[in-house]
């Protein structure tokens, strides 16, 4: 089984990724730091014993970067069976990318919405493709004029409010290709990743909680 699990250096993505490659599929890791991710593919080779290992760079701030990365995908990878869009954002030193786009708003929403629609090809070649969305407790209704960099708010609100534009989201795409199982989870509030600390300065759950939630969720087909 080929998995892709963006965000993947660090955190639940990195958990879930071990995990996974202990079962022995294929996982292509995603960051955005070469070197990093570079360290990152070793690291889960040497750990499971899995050779299976790959990586892809791209910043998801950048929506061309997006779009290549796709593209690389789709050269390299035949058949995606699992897809999971863990990457996201809170806090940040800039608050809009280089389009002038909010910057939680394209790395929460637009670029897994970007990545999954130029992935969908191979994902239909999978005999039972899925694609897991990380979602959050954290929602709001939707400022467009904020998404568009027209209208500055709170790291909060705009954090809510891309999870809230991925969860609804979800639901389109699961109505639309119904031969892919698309979920959409909160794998728990406040975990202990370095996104949460950079946010709030503590946490309430282990990270390894989150990891296992993907874990499970990628392999509960084959159960």
């Amino acid at each position: 089984m080929n998995i892709l699990i963006t965000g993947s250096t660090d955190g639940i993505g990195k958990i879930a990724a071990i995990k996974l490659a202990q079962e022995g599929f294929h996982i292509y890791l995603h960051g955005r730091n070469p070197e990093k991710l570079a360290a990152t593919v070793a690291e889960v080779k040497r750990e499971t014993k899995n050779e299976n290992i790959s990586g892809f760079i791209a910043d998801l701030s950048d929506l061309g970067a997006v779009k290549n990365m796709a593209d690389e995908i789709q050269k390299t990878v035949p058949i995606l069976d699992v897809l999971i869009n863990n990457a996201g954002v809170f806090k940040s030193a800039t608050t809009h990318n280089s389009q002038g786009l909010d910057l939680r708003f394209t790395v929460n929403f637009l670029a897994p919405y970007l990545l999954t629609q130029e992935l969908l090809p191979v994902l239909k070649k999978s005999n039972a493709p899925r694609i897991i969305n990380l979602s959050s407790a954290a929602q709001s209704p939707i400022n467009l004029d904020t998404l568009l960099g027209k209208n500055n708010q709170s790291e909060n609100d705009t954090y809510a409010q891309s999870k809230l534009a991925l969860t609804m989201w979800s639901f389109h795409l699961a109505a639309q290709e119904k031969d892919i199982i698309t979920i959409a989870v909160n794998p728990g509030s406040l975990l202990n990743t370095n996104m949460v600390k950079e946010a709030y300065g503590h946490h309430w759950s282990s990270a390894e909680k989150g990891g296992n939630v993907l874990y499970q969720l990628a392999i509960a087909i084959l159960r």
